[in-house]
């Protein structure tokens, strides 16, 4: 209705406002009797040396849409009352006629990379990795949504000093036998005993710093190891994904780069971008921020060489016209050297990198640290979760057939969700407690909104989509504005990188059509069954796939 109001505007004004400037200005009036849509006249009375009101009521007595059913002058306000019948028609036949393709942008010719999920090898998959990969994920299902063809790529962390502190305390410390029994456990008891005694001893780091080295220089023996490492944690981390429904198009980690940064420190060198601080090679930024490092004193690569290296790769490799980086808030300045960097080569493309920086889980306010031991596994929250939602499901619908699917679908989504409804630069506490809650704000909620519409659906055996749409009830009318909405919430989610737009979207939406629910009887045989029905059909297919793009499942029942 938004974009409607906004187009009969600009043909009325004649071009003294663009659509994309009158959308901004429009407003939702406090009170549903002021109407549904209210323009402001005030940057119109300074561009023509005009009364506001003067300029509304000369605006008001031009409109005239089949949309629109009356149009008010208060002070220098226009509102809009819409037609609510013609609305309604237009959005359930849109609906109807789209199924899951409403909102769906047409293919727009246009690639972008998201790089997101990224957990350090040899490492657990904590419930610190889960914001990068839900909200990476959705990013990419929003993305496609909008037209999108999508390259999801998982940049393992295999590579970096840490190897060279695991293969110290596996040399000292580790067992064979240990670690072949539990992995990831072992290894991480490895890792924190390392960081205990560097703490009492120095040399440890040293020598922590040499094995990554020779690790680097290919030594038979670290190179071995390294691969022993990843192939451990791999395999969990498949199982991780697989529970959460998310696949990747490329998992080449850090170590995929490592023939390729000398490439662009060489071109860094030819440009006489480099200059050598303390014995490192640095890249002088401005004033706002400090040097980027690119080798360290002993030719040592770090993190800003290899993300060099991976940018150059993707530009070349696939010709996006974006790249995301879905990596936490502590990283920003590293994303904003190394962007520079490339601006400084020259290159334009360094203007379509975009970070997308999310806030921290915290555990009783403090921030999870691996080589602190202080992390709540991934694997371990989603078992609870799906585990809770079984119990749930077995005391309210303990006859259901396929309990086991539906308790993994409720569970993880549960976890998903939680993640998703919080805005993204917002840091979140854990809680198990809050997050099983299944009441509220919450995925099982709007998921048991969906599988409500189906199973009254199913009752009514309704199949019948060639109908004439009658008017609804009143209590519809909040539903059916929400469902004109949804292509905006697609279109301004992945403008703004934002997945909780979808989350406060399908979670308004519920409550809106359960709010109709409770006032309405939906299979009382009258003239307007049909379209009552037809109505819940609508509402559930927008429920479905914007669970969907968060990368959440809709069960039928629940």
């Amino acid at each position: 209705m938004i974009q409607t109001v906004a187009k009969v505007l600009e043909q009325t004004i004649e071009g003294e406002l663009t659509t994309v400037e009158i959308t901004a200005l429009l407003e939702k009036p406090k009170h549903q009797h002021l109407g549904d849509l209210a323009f402001p006249c005030f940057t119109l009375a300074k561009k023509m040396k005009q009364a506001p009101q003067q300029i509304a009521q000369s605006i008001a007595e031009k409109i005239e849409h089949p949309f629109i059913q009356d149009v008010q002058v208060v002070g220098g306000y226009i509102n809009f009352f819409v037609n609510q019948s013609a609305v309604t028609q237009q959005v359930l036949i849109s609906i109807r006629d789209s199924g899951d393709n409403y909102a769906q942008a047409e293919n727009n010719g246009q690639r972008v990379v998201i790089d997101f999920s990224s957990p350090n090898i040899a490492k657990p998959f904590s419930m610190g990795h889960l914001r990068s990969t839900v909200i990476g994920n959705a990013l990419a299902n929003i993305a496609q949504k909008n037209g999108y063809e999508v390259v999801r790529i998982n940049h393992l962390g295999d590579w970096g000093t840490q190897f060279g502190k695991l293969i110290v305390a596996y040399l000292l410390w580790g067992s064979k036998e240990a670690i072949e029994e539990a992995p990831i456990q072992e290894l991480l008891k490895l890792y924190v005993k390392f960081h205990d005694e560097a703490e009492q001893d120095e040399a440890l780091n040293d020598k922590a710093r040499a094995a990554f080295k020779a690790l680097e220089d290919q030594d038979a023996e670290a190179t071995a190891l390294w691969e022993w490492f990843k192939n451990v944690s791999l395999v969990e981390f498949r199982g991780i994904y697989e529970q959460l429904s998310i696949e990747f198009d490329s998992l080449e980690g850090e170590a995929f780069y490592n023939d390729k940064m000398q490439t662009v420190v060489e071109e860094l060198h030819a440009k006489q971008l480099l200059t050598v601080s303390d014995g490192a090679n640095v890249v002088e930024l401005d004033d706002e921020m400090p040097p980027c490092l690119i080798t360290k004193q002993d030719g040592a690569t770090l993190y800003a060489t290899r993300d060099l290296a991976a940018a150059f790769y993707r530009q070349k490799h696939y010709r996006p016209e974006k790249i995301f980086y879905v990596v936490g808030n502590e990283q920003t300045l590293h994303f904003k050297q190394f962007f520079k960097v490339i601006d400084k080569m020259g290159y334009s493309w360094a203007k379509r990198l975009q970070h997308v920086p999310f806030g921290m889980i915290l555990k009783d306010g403090k921030k999870m640290s691996t080589r602190k031991g202080r992390v709540i596994l991934l694997k371990d929250v989603l078992d609870e979760a799906v585990q809770t939602a079984k119990q749930n499901i077995k005391d309210k619908n303990p006859t259901l057939s396929n309990i086991e699917e539906v308790a993994q679908q409720v569970g993880v989504g549960a976890v998903i969700f939680n993640d998703l409804k919080n805005f993204r630069m917002n840091d979140i506490e854990f809680s198990l407690e809050q997050m099983m809650n299944f009441e509220g704000e919450t995925g099982p909620y709007v998921q048991y909104t969906y599988a409500r519409i189906s199973s009254l659906l199913e009752k009514a055996q309704f199949t019948s989509f060639n109908l004439e749409v009658t008017d609804l009830e009143e209590q519809a009318w909040p539903a059916i504005l929400c469902l004109q909405d949804y292509p905006k919430a697609v279109k301004e989610a992945y403008e703004q990188a934002d997945p909780s737009i979808i989350a406060k979207y399908v979670l308004q939406l519920a409550r809106a059509f359960n709010k109709y629910y409770g006032h309405t009887k939906i299979l009382v045989e009258d003239s307007a069954k049909e379209s009552r029905l037809l109505f819940c059909y609508c509402v559930a297919t927008v429920l479905e796939d914007g669970l969907k793009l968060l990368g959440l499942k809709a069960p039928r029942d629940m």
